[in-house]
């Protein structure tokens, strides 16, 4: 089934300079992430179990590898009218720059949605985590009556600053907005949330950025070329003179906004039952169909960690990793608290004999690893120690860059036998 009523809308950010190093190559919806996926996998495959599955991503930036993804991944029938397509920035005689902002990029590229019947746009971010069935918030956007509907996520008193708060009424109606209000702001921003939601001291309504738009007010929206930001110009402006409406959601969400989120949101995926349920039947995630041998490992200890296909282990003992793809691990290395994304390729025997390769696709013998994120195609050599931690200060070399204690292998680095950091 397709809903026919409703066109997604998946904004791709900016140049993800918070997520650097690895949006050094790729846009941040391509980021890999949970050893197998992209960032964008998450929002198309809500979408898409969400029956909506006519959807558009919005780029600008480093756009060649989210292509490639995309056209490998989102193939529909010949006789359906699904699709999934990149839209990246271009100039055309009404608009000769890039994106200024979210709203900049859908007006930009409002003459492809408009092509389409559709009566709802539904907006989204392309770098969050989390499973959310967006029928039911269509369902509750008519039922209101509602022009705007803004998905509304409970927190408590000390993340309230992180975000644009949402005053609603009896009705849901939202009243007021105020971006990332000061502490002693709060008192006044309250708003009804569930019984549970109050039990854990969640009583004000953080904007998630994610948004349903009524197709006639997103035109006339975006006929003001003055505004370029949903949520810092257009939702605040629409509350006084539109039907807005706040449709809450109580599951599992976070905002992969920096390295520190980044890498939280990954190793969180091997607690024993983690936040963010990949096993979850009726709410798969979707990505690449890839035909890669089963894992195949060697004299390993693993513990509470995740890994993928393809890979070939010999680690004396992985905890609380994630391992990606392709990965190789040398026999006595010992990897914790690392996101290993693993490789695009396999090397073999006579290509490493015919270039004179040294060090190896992935991790070598003896490592010790922990606190760090590999990006794809590493080569790390033996006896090497990466050790990541507080102790460590914010740097960036050729290599690897560290941020918030987290030690970041460049995508394609080579770190030499004996290396230390």
């Amino acid at each position: 089934m397709i809903n026919k009523d409703v066109l997604s809308i998946i904004l791709g950010g900016g140049q993800g300079s918070r997520l650097y190093p690895l949006t050094k190559d790729r846009s941040k919806p391509a980021v890999p992430i949970a050893g197998k996926y992209r960032l964008v996998d998450i929002p198309i495959s809500n979408c898409i179990n969400s029956d909506i599955k006519r959807i558009f991503v919005l780029t600008q930036f480093n756009s060649a590898s989210l292509n490639r993804h995309i056209k490998n991944t989102y193939s529909f029938s010949f006789f359906s009218s699904a699709f999934v397509d990149v839209l990246a920035a271009e100039q055309t005689p009404e608009n000769k720059t890039w994106f200024q902002g979210t709203a900049d990029a859908v007006r930009q590229s409002m003459h492809h949605f408009l092509s389409h019947d559709f009566k709802y746009a539904l907006i989204l971010s392309g770098d969050q985590l989390y499973q959310m069935d967006f029928a039911k918030m269509i369902e509750a956007h008519k039922n209101s009556n509602a022009e705007i509907t803004i998905a509304t996520i409970p927190v408590n008193a000390k993340d309230a600053p992180s975000f644009g708060i949402l005053k609603t009424d009896h009705e849901d109606k939202i009243t007021a907005f105020i971006e990332k209000p000061a502490a002693d702001l709060l008192p006044n921003w309250t708003s009804e949330t569930s019984a549970e939601m109050k039990s854990e001291g969640k009583n004000y309504l953080a904007s998630m950025g994610i948004y349903i738009f009524n197709r006639e007010l997103l035109e006339e929206l975006m006929k003001n070329k003055e505004t370029n930001d949903f949520g810092g110009e257009i939702i605040p402006s629409s509350i006084n003179t539109n039907r807005v409406f706040s449709y809450q959601y109580e599951g599992y969400w976070t905002d992969i906004g920096n390295i520190d989120s980044f890498f939280e949101a990954n190793i969180g995926l091997t607690d024993d039952i983690p936040k963010f349920n990949l096993y979850d039947v009726d709410n798969g995630i979707y990505t690449r169909a890839r035909m890669l041998p089963t894992t195949k490992y060697s004299g390993t200890l693993l513990d509470r960690s995740v890994v993928a296909e393809g890979c070939i282990i010999q680690a004396e003992r992985i905890e609380h990793s994630v391992i990606g793809i392709r990965s190789r691990i040398g026999s006595g290395s010992i990897i914790t608290n690392t996101y290993m994304m693993g490789s695009d390729f396999y090397e073999s025997l006579e290509e490493i004999e015919k270039n004179h390769i040294k060090t190896l696709l992935g991790i070598g013998e003896r490592c010790v690893i922990n606190n760090a994120i590999l990006d794809k195609n590493c080569r790390i050599g033996d006896d090497v120690k990466i050790i990541g931690g507080t102790h460590l200060e914010d740097t960036e070399t050729s290599t690897y860059v560290v941020k918030d204690g987290i030690v970041v292998i460049k995508k394609g680095a080579v770190i030499p036998s004996g290396f230390t950091i």
